[in-house]
C-alpha cells in the first residue's frame, strides 16, 4: 500500500502561534496601519506590492521542498479560489500533487473536465479534484446553488460520471438528470491524457456509497482510530463488491514538538489565545487526539498533539488500520510545513517500510 501525505494550503487565511486570529500573510488591507513604528514612513506605500498569493507559494514551495507528496488547495467561499492557486503554483513546484477543492455547484462537468486535462498537460499530471458538497442548503444559496439537498450527491455522481467520460471516451454521450452530452469526448491534444484523481468526503451512507462507485480516495473527517476502522472497512468491503479500490484517507491537524511537554505547552497556547477551553485529558505516553483543537480555522475536526516519535506512531497507527491518504496541516502552515516534513514524516515512512520488509 502506498501512503500520501498531503499538506493543506489555507486559502482563507493564516494564523500564527498562540495568536489564531485569522490573518493573511504579506497582505495589508487598505486603512491598515503600518508595520513600522510611528513616525517611520514605509518605502513600499500603504500598500505593499505583493499579496497573499506570494504566501501561498511559499508553503507550497515548503510542502514540496520537505517531502510532502502533494498540496491541498482548500475551497473557501471568503478566500482565493482553489483553481486559480492551483494554476499559480503548478509552476512553482515540482514534485507535489496539486488538489484542489470544490463543491458540488461548479457548473459544467465538461468544461471541468477540460480544465483539469489542461492541468494534467501542464503539470505533467500532477492535478486532483476534491469535491465537496457545499455546506449546507443556506451556505449554497449564498453562493447561487438553489439545488435541494437530496440532489447533491446525484448531482456529483453524474458531475464525475460525465468528467470521466469525455475525458477518456470520444465519442461519448449521457443524458441524466443534471447533465446530458451527445457524441461528446475530447480530441486532438486534449485527448488521451491521465484522468484526474477524485477525492470525496462525508460520513453519511450515501456519500460512504458515493465514494465506493466513484472515488480514487475517500477523506474521512478526524477521529478516534477505534471509531474510523469500522467505516474505513465497511467502504471498502462496499467498493469490493463493486469491483471498485478506494482508498481511505484522513483529514487531521497535527501539533508536533520534540517532547510530548511542549507539545502540549503550545497546544493549551493556542487554545488560550482562542478562548478555547482546555478540557481534553492527556496521557503523556502517546499523542493526544484533541477534538475540534484548530476547527474553526483549518476545517479539521481534530488534531494529534505529542512528540515527533508520539505523532509518527499514531499516523502509523491510522496506516495499519487502513488509511492511505493524510491530508495534514498545523499552524503557521509555513513553518509548520517544514517542521512535520522533517521530522515526523521520516518517522513514519521508515517503520512502515521496515513493516513492509518483515512481511
Amino acid at each position: 500500500m502506498t501512503i500520501e501525505f498531503i499538506w493543506q494550503l489555507p486559502t482563507g487565511g493564516d494564523g500564527r502561534y498562540a495568536a489564531p486570529g485569522i490573518t493573511r500573510r504579506g497582505e495589508r488591507a487598505a486603512g491598515a496601519p503600518s508595520p513600522l513604528q510611528a513616525g517611520v514612513s514605509d518605502p513600499r506605500g500603504a500598500r505593499p506590492p505583493f499579496n497573499y498569493l506570494d504566501y501561498l507559494h511559499q508553503i507550497a514551495r515548503a510542502a514540496d521542498l520537505s517531502g510532502f507528496d502533494g498540496i491541498q488547495i482548500r475551497h473557501d467561499t471568503q478566500g482565493d479560489e482553489s483553481w486559480i492557486v492551483a494554476g499559480y503554483l503548478a509552476r512553482s513546484t515540482r514534485h507535489v500533487k496539486l488538489i484542489a477543492e470544490f463543491d458540488a455547484a461548479w457548473g459544467s462537468a465538461v468544461y471541468a473536465a477540460k480544465n483539469a486535462v489542461s492541468f494534467q498537460r501542464f503539470t505533467g499530471g500532477r492535478f486532483a479534484w476534491q469535491i465537496g458538497h457545499g455546506g449546507d442548503a443556506a451556505a449554497r444559496r449564498r453562493q447561487g446553488d438553489v439545488a435541494p439537498d437530496a440532489d447533491i450527491l446525484p448531482r456529483i455522481d453524474e458531475f464525475i460520471t460525465v468528467a470521466r467520460g469525455v475525458q477518456g471516451t470520444s465519442p461519448f454521450s449521457f443524458k441524466g438528470k443534471f447533465f446530458e452530452v451527445q457524441g461528446g469526448g475530447f480530441k486532438g491534444p486534449l485527448a488521451n491524457h491521465p484522468v484526474n484523481g477524485i477525492y470525496l468526503t462525508g460520513d453519511s451512507q450515501e456519500a460512504l456509497a458515493l465514494s465506493a462507485r466513484q472515488a480514487d480516495v475517500h477523506v474521512f473527517d478526524a477521529a478516534p482510530l477505534a471509531d474510523l476502522q469500522p467505516v474505513i472497512d465497511s467502504l471498502q468491503a462496499q467498493a469490493r463488491q463493486l469491483g471498485h479500490d478506494v482508498a481511505a484517507g484522513l483529514r487531521i491537524d497535527v501539533l508536533a514538538r520534540e517532547t510530548f511537554e511542549e507539545a502540549l505547552r503550545d497546544a493549551r497556547r493556542y487554545r488560550s489565545g482562542a478562548g478555547l477551553p482546555d478540557d481534553t485529558p492527556f496521557d503523556a505516553g502517546a499523542a493526544a487526539f484533541w477534538p475540534g483543537f484548530a476547527q474553526a480555522q483549518t476545517g479539521a475536526h481534530g488534531a494529534l498533539v505529542g512528540s515527533y516519535g508520539q505523532v509518527a506512531a499514531a499516523l502509523e497507527a491510522y496506516a495499519q488500520a487502513g488509511v492511505s491518504s493524510f491530508v495534514l496541516a498545523a499552524i503557521p502552515h509555513f513553518e509548520e510545513a517544514y517542521r512535520v516534513g522533517e521530522h515526523v514524516l521520516p518517522l513514519v515512512r521508515a517503520a512502515l517500510n521496515t513493516q513492509r520488509q518483515a512481511a
